[in-house]
């Protein structure tokens, strides 16, 4: 197929995060470095103080930093790359016993038997994501279930884009959403004071609006591909897939292969209950998942050597997604070491100073947005800037509750496209999606959500006020 449009010449994602970490590590020669004084709250996170900014000696970021910043930055995200090699060698293990491939097939045939409720069984799929992203914060597990979606929407006559939309847009919208997200939203509401989870009421209707977006997008999307396959973004990456083992393994969906399911069924209950219950974070998840690996290679009846290679070879195919998460995290690290985000923090914040409130609460959401380029993390972005936020939405008119929301909006819309977030950059990675082409496919619905958000931040302005 001919290329066309400016888009499909932007380079693969490893070029796009080193051209940005070179441009970050320009402007430190440009902004003028600056600091907020810290300090540590009750439950031990350091946050910033509001007035306290001042201009500090300058850190240029120069040729050195610059090489330097993929090592660091390959350090720094240590754990979740560790996270992303292990939950790729145990899910290859899994796929190893055949039971994965032969449940897909099992629910190809059903979807061919009653083909009118493909768009359903994908709705659902959705929603039960978008649910995860707005209850526990669904984010790095999206790589445990993008293995699974991607070949069950191939099979099923769509794209791979389906098939990361899937976990990846389900997710993200609900973490946009979220009405209960212990990462963003406690967080967030604990730095401004404000009751933990209250307001919760029109954060759901923020969430079901958005829920419904994400729903509308994907399923509009998957209707056009299976109309015209040619229309798809992926069409020529896509034919060029090897689903071989796919195709070659069994149709029988035995007893055994039931059993391995079940134990993955079983991972990912335990997985959200010690998310919620008892904190767990990848770490425990990894070892989780590292359970299920060794459990299933007894129970598939997998050899030692089999479960062994099949363990090895999951973790070569997430060598160059780690990759990318660590490359992007060193962009993170030179704005950091450079003293420039307390900088733009500060100005930007001032900008809305002045404006009328329905005008300022805008202003807030597009700084969020702005600044979850350089600080990615939901919960390290709050930290960051709800101790400045909070006190100024006070000055500016409205409500904390709001400026929470907000941030919300901001942080979570943006982790969708975002070259910075080692999350998405991973999946795409995995997913062999060039970032060009998910920019192509998805920079409509930004723009939607977007603008759906920040006419949701209106009514909390003009007509109510959050206890």
């Amino acid at each position: 197929m001919e290329r066309k449009g400016w888009l499909n010449y932007i380079p693969d994602a490893l070029t796009i995060v080193l051209a940005i970490m070179f441009l970050i590590a320009l402007l430190t020669w440009i902004i003028p470095a600056g600091e907020f004084e810290t300090e540590l709250t009750e439950t031990g996170r350091t946050v910033v103080v509001p007035g306290t900014y001042h201009q500090v000696e300058s850190n240029p970021q120069g040729p050195q930093h610059y090489l330097m910043a993929p090592f660091k930055g390959l350090v720094s995200a240590a754990n979740i790359i560790a996270f992303v090699l292990i939950v790729g060698a145990a899910f290859k293990v899994v796929q190893a016993t055949g039971a994965i491939n032969a449940g897909l097939k099992s629910m190809i045939g059903l979807s061919e038997r009653f083909p009118r409720y493909k768009g359903v069984m994908m709705a659902l799929l959705i929603v039960l994501f978008s649910i995860a992203g707005a209850t526990f914060g669904m984010s790095e597990e999206v790589i445990v279930f993008v293995l699974i979606t991607i070949p069950l929407a191939l099979k099923l006559g769509y794209d791979s884009i389906t098939g990361v939309a899937i976990p990846f847009i389900g997710a993200g919208a609900g973490f946009a959403g979220a009405f209960m997200n212990p990462f963003t939203i406690g967080i967030a509401q604990g730095i401004a004071e404000v009751q933990v989870f209250s307001g919760w009421e029109y954060r759901l209707l923020v969430w079901a609006v958005f829920t419904g977006l994400a729903i509308w997008f994907v399923l509009s999307y998957m209707t056009k591909i299976s109309r015209n396959p040619l229309s798809s973004v992926m069409y020529a990456v896509d034919k060029e897939r090897d689903l071989s083992d796919f195709d070659r393994q069994t149709t029988a969906f035995t007893l055994r292969h039931k059993l391995v399911l079940f134990l993955l069924l079983a991972a990912i209950v335990i997985l959200i209950i010690g998310v919620n219950q008892f904190d767990w974070y990848i770490g425990e998840i990894s070892a989780l998942f590292f359970a299920l690996a060794i459990v299933a290679a007894v129970v598939g009846k997998l050899s030692v050597k089999k479960a062994s290679d099949s363990f090895v070879k999951g973790a070569e195919e997430m060598v160059y997604a780690a990759m990318i998460i660590g490359f992007a995290r060193g962009i993170e690290v030179l704005a950091t070491d450079g003293k420039i985000i307390h900088t733009m923090l500060d100005f930007a914040a001032s900008l809305a100073d002045g404006l009328p409130s329905y005008i300022s609460v805008q202003m807030m959401f597009i700084l969020q947005s702005f600044l979850n380029f350089f600080v990615p993390s939901g919960s390290g972005q709050a930290a960051l800037t709800m101790p400045i936020m909070a006190p100024l939405s006070d000055l500016l008119g409205f409500s904390r509750q709001t400026a929470v929301l907000a941030y919300q909006l901001g942080d979570g819309i943006s982790n969708l496209i975002v070259p910075t977030s080692g999350v998405m950059m991973g999946i795409l990675a995995i997913a062999k999606i060039p970032y060009h082409l998910w920019l192509k496919w998805i920079w409509k619905f930004i723009l939607l959500l977007s603008i759906v958000a920040m006419l949701m931040l209106i009514p909390p302005v003009l007509f109510f006020e959050w206890l």
